[in-house]
């Protein structure tokens, strides 16, 4: 499966457009990471916890987008975006979509 940002592929052209794919997470904070938070917040630095549970949550909508374009019959995804937003106090939406296609080599 190609995943792209982008309106084509190179090397590629579009024949077959087969309709929006999807995938979305909602992740809570995790009290650990608020406390080392909150500690990052005094002297600075990286939250490590909360790029890791943004990371993985990236990666978790990825992969249901993904399955979702191939049970549509599609071998990539153009124009990919990714957004969040708040669901509750404490608890985030990260949702991947984008356009899945059938490429074939140019």
């Amino acid at each position: 499966m190609i995943v792209t940002n982008t309106e084509t592929v190179a090397g590629y052209h579009i024949a077959e457009i087969r309709g929006i794919v999807q995938g979305n997470t909602v992740r809570a904070k995790h009290l650990g990471r608020d406390l080392m938070a909150g500690l990052k917040n005094v002297v600075g630095g990286e939250l490590k916890g909360y790029t890791e549970l943004l990371t993985e949550s990236r990666r978790q909508a990825t992969e249901r987008m993904m399955a979702q374009a191939e049970e549509l019959g599609a071998n990539a995804i153009v124009n990919v975006r990714f957004t969040t937003s708040a669901v509750t106090q404490g608890a985030a939406e990260l949702y991947a979509y984008g356009t899945a296609v059938v490429v074939e080599q140019a």
